[in-house]
């Protein structure tokens, strides 16, 4: 038996409030404990978005009430709440900016409109970006210009990791994270091992889209520059992902850990493809580098225990989330998890939610 601290999720899209028929505060943490995740950061654009004191309240009240696993919730940055957001930093997970496009109160239309929040957010505070290519090269220049951290979210391109190395390497304070999806599913939606794929059509969709062979194998050769994993886990039901209008997003709480132990161990997706991973750099940038650039608090008496002998294929009807699906649908992996202990009690052992609604904390309280 694998004995590992417990994971932290850095980016998490709860759906609560407004949308709780994909997922709410108790379905995501169920399918965080599930996963071994015991600590998650929750997106902001939700309906309505987190975006100023009472939004932030609806939020942590409807956590503090269902939350199963240890939480913080993001803020959004929108055209006119810099003030507001700055004042509540200390309340929050960080500040979430949508600089590509996104909807209503968290729209940012033009680079005038970023430039309050990097003046304004306190800058030992995190400050997110959902930017990819051109804007992504914009964000790391306002990182620049004024001297602050930024944290690029769900990295997928060749030209990406290569900029955000370069941006490093000139002492630059920006840090980055990859999603599984981004690491083991190209486009047009077929795995990188033989025999399995994502279905075509609704199901494919997500942004940052599935990206070539040459981008996936380019985040391998890089993983030392990325800093963290995270899944964004972003469940729409079914029904949604099969309309004429697809939602774009994956679930993928509880899918992370074992497609990362079964690359870890030299699995069909492993390093016969060039592609290293140890289960130090699964503890480092799924424990250790999260807590650092988030600034979370440790875990005290909190561990997981996977069995990494246990083989098995991924089925959506064994998880815990709400949307019932998955795009890994049916893959083999290997290393299951059959304990996490968080904060000196049992809240998942062998397939069984063992902690009630409200257990989990706000790490930002």
């Amino acid at each position: 038996m694998l004995k590992l601290p417990g994971l932290i999720d850095p980016h998490v899209h709860v759906r609560e409030p407004g949308q709780t028929h994909k997922e709410d505060w108790d379905s995501v943490t169920q399918a965080a404990l599930a996963g071994g995740v015991t600590m998650i950061l929750a997106m902001p654009n939700t309906k309505p978005p987190i975006f100023d004191k009472a939004t932030l309240n609806l939020a942590l009240d409807a956590a503090k009430q269902k939350a199963r696993c240890d939480y913080a919730q993001f803020l959004g940055a929108g055209p006119d709440n810099a003030d507001k957001v700055a004042a509540l930093a200390n309340k929050a997970a960080g500040l979430k900016m949508y600089l590509d496009s996104t909807f209503g109160e968290l729209r940012l239309d033009d680079m005038t409109l970023w430039m309050p929040h990097f003046e304004k957010f306190p800058k030992d505070f995190p400050i997110v970006l959902h930017s990819e290519s051109r804007t992504m090269a914009a964000g790391i220049l306002f990182a620049a210009i004024y001297d602050r951290p930024v944290h690029i979210a769900h990295v997928s391109l060749k030209e990406e990791i290569l900029l955000i190395k370069a941006a490093k390497e000139k002492g630059i304070k920006v840090t980055c994270e990859v999603c599984p999806h981004h690491l083991f599913l190209t486009k047009p939606s077929r795995a990188e091992r033989s025999g399995s794929e994502v279905e075509a059509g609704g199901r494919a969709e997500v942004r940052p889209r599935l990206a070539t062979k040459e981008d996936v194998d380019a985040l391998w050769q890089n993983m030392d520059v990325i800093d963290c994993f995270a899944t964004d886990h972003a469940p729409h039901t079914l029904k949604e992902k099969d309309s004429e209008n697809p939602p774009p997003g994956f679930p993928g709480l509880e899918t992370l850990l074992p497609l990362l132990l079964t690359a870890v161990d030299d699995g069909p997706f492993g390093a016969a493809q060039g592609r290293l991973l140890t289960i130090d750099d699964v503890i480092q940038k799924s424990v250790i580098n999260p807590r650092k650039i988030f600034k979370l608090p440790e875990q005290p008496e909190t561990w997981i225990e996977v069995d990494e002998a246990a083989e098995y294929e991924i089925k959506a009807a064994d998880q815990f989330t709400r949307c019932g699906w998955t795009p890994f649908e049916g893959w083999k992996v290997k290393g299951k998890v059959r304990k996490v202990v968080l904060r000196g009690k049992t809240a998942f052992e062998d397939g069984k939610i063992l902690v009630k609604q409200g257990y989990g904390r706000n790490v930002r309280q």
